[in-house]
């Protein structure tokens, strides 16, 4: 139990006659603990993606390559890790933006916007992450089927709406998965995040 919990309990037991008191000594409270959550919010960004170039650099090689040239993805792919990387880059920087306008707000109603806005922001890049991948991951598995050698043998065979329906099923459950990662990890700060909007508009400090 932090700083903030703590005051509002010892409010509650008191008679709760001072409202405009009350409101100015919460407020630096939750303001500093949604600087404090934004913040977490961009350091894990940068963290993902630092780790997505590390496992990029370390899966990346000669075989990993080849392979994409087989199924003749290699210049889509190079695209899309610039693309990708890119992107990334402009949700880190808006992140930054996010933790900058809210570590320096001065009113509470500019609090309530900045953090309306930081959650929108959030929420377009979890889109995006679930979009980008979904998408990728289908076009590698059909370009798989057309391409590679190892579906040679059975490719004449191959029931195409059959095939297409199994690689939708595969890619919804793996997109699944990555939701329900993304909102163990940036849902809890959003949850954390629309409390304090909601003790905010509470008060209307």
């Amino acid at each position: 139990m932090d700083e903030l919990d703590l005051l509002k309990q010892d409010w509650k037991k008191q008679d709760a006659n001072l409202p405009n008191i009350k409101a100015k000594e919460i407020y630096p409270l939750l303001l500093k603990r949604s600087s404090s959550i934004v913040k977490w919010i961009f350091f894990i960004s940068v963290a993902e993606l630092a780790l997505g170039v590390v496992l990029n650099l370390l899966l990346a090689d000669h075989e990993f390559w080849q392979q994409v040239e087989n199924i003749h993805l290699k210049n889509t792919t190079i695209v899309m890790y610039g693309l990708g990387y890119a992107i990334s880059i402009f949700f880190i920087i808006l992140f930054y933006k996010r933790y900058k306008a809210i570590n320096v707000t001065d009113s509470a109603s500019t609090l309530m916007k900045n953090i309306l806005k930081t959650r929108k922001v959030v929420k377009y890049y979890i889109i995006y992450v679930l979009a980008s991948s979904g998408i990728v991951s289908f076009v590698v598995f059909i370009f798989s089927l057309l391409y590679a050698e190892e579906f040679s043998g059975i490719r004449s065979n191959i029931d195409w709406a059959k095939a297409i329906a199994i690689g939708l099923v595969t890619t919804i459950i793996f997109l699944l998965v990555l939701w329900g990662i993304y909102t163990l990890i940036y849902g809890l700060l959003l949850r954390k995040l629309r409390a304090n909007y909601k003790e905010i508009k509470r008060l209307e400090i």
